[in-house]
């Protein structure tokens, strides 16, 4: 029989918020969720990081007029701390958060640098069926000259963690491409249970961190141990490439812009537009500016300026040729 899809009118949210960047980032989506998505019913989290041994300074939100907006605009602080990661792979927080949900309830995180552009509660979430982000390049692994491959080192994750390997593959694309292994960006995903996926996801990427497969031996796991993990987890858990339908997450509903010079460079018109409507409001205003890419971006309309130095139809293919051209027109901003 087909599984019946667990599917859910009320669903929680979160993001990271914590000092510098990521608490005007997390001011922005919060501002943009409200926006464009009126009818979502579930609660919105702004999960922030507590002071500890894994950190060295205060990452709190140290800005109290971004705690007032996130207030304003019904966000939770949700506190968690750091017990396997940290300075040292800030990475690490969104896969430390996801205890600190409530148990039992469907979540989807997203990364702070993401906008809300529709209604997110028309998303036909199937939260038995967990996925994530396929926006994303082929950045890990990067097999060594006389091997072991692709499917040699993902082959040896899946053995690591007893998980079935050949189910996972794309067979469409050609053997050892990187796109015919179950490969995610980190920028969202969503299942069930929050401390299901996070036991696993922790599980999964501290043993992969500590104590490597021999097959890779020769790769760099940071900044990927998130992509690495996660794959894994989705898998495990019944998940899939496929699960939720496409152009909608990473598309009409959501926009993971990174960074505002390139959400300048590369995204569509009605990106631009979204984001301009949303920081526009006065109570908004007054705090994305005290940031000084959003100020000098959006509102000092740089952003346009950088704009014109692209073709949205003809963009380079890979990210780095955006961020050089940007950096040799002085609009890299971070």
């Amino acid at each position: 029989m087909a599984k019946t899809p667990l599917k859910s009118d009320s669903f929680n949210v979160v993001v990271v918020g914590q000092n510098g960047r990521l608490q005007y980032e997390a001011a922005l989506f919060a501002a943009s969720l409200r926006a464009k998505s009126p009818h979502f019913k579930g609660r919105l989290f702004v999960a922030e990081p507590q002071p500890g041994p894994r950190w060295e300074k205060d990452v709190r939100i140290g800005n109290p007029q971004v705690r007032e907006l996130l207030e304003a605009l019904d966000a939770e602080i949700l506190p968690f701390e750091s017990r396997a990661f940290g300075d040292d792979y800030p990475y690490g927080n969104k896969i430390e958060l996801l205890r600190a949900l409530p148990e039992g309830e469907p979540f989807v995180f997203f990364d702070s640098d993401t906008l809300i552009l529709d209604e997110l509660s028309d998303v036909p979430f199937d939260f038995a069926r967990p996925s994530a982000s396929l926006r994303v390049e082929g950045t890990w692994p990067v097999p060594p000259l006389y091997g072991p491959g692709y499917s040699g080192i993902w082959k040896a994750l899946y053995d690591r963690f007893g998980l079935e390997f050949e189910s996972s593959l794309d067979l469409s694309q050609p053997d050892e491409y990187w796109r015919r292994y179950l490969y995610f960006n980190a920028g969202f995903f969503y299942y069930k249970c929050p401390k299901m996926f996070g036991d696993r996801f922790l599980e999964y990427a501290t043993s992969i961190q500590n104590d490597p497969p021999d097959a890779l031996a020769s790769q760099t796991l940071r900044p990927w141990l998130d992509q690495i993990a996660l794959p894994l987890v989705i898998h495990g858990l019944g998940g899939s490439r496929d699960a939720l339908p496409a152009g909608l997450l990473d598309g009409s509903v959501s926009c993971h812009y990174r960074l505002m010079p390139l959400l300048y460079a590369r995204e569509a018109d009605v990106v631009v537009e979204a984001l301009e409507e949303i920081a526009a409001p006065n109570r908004i205003k007054k705090v994305l500016k005290q940031y000084e890419p959003f100020k000098r971006m959006i509102y000092q309309k740089r952003g346009h300026k950088a704009r014109a130095l692209f073709d949205r139809d003809h963009l380079p293919r890979r990210e780095q040729a955006i961020r050089n051209t940007l950096k040799k027109h002085g609009y890299w901003l971070r």
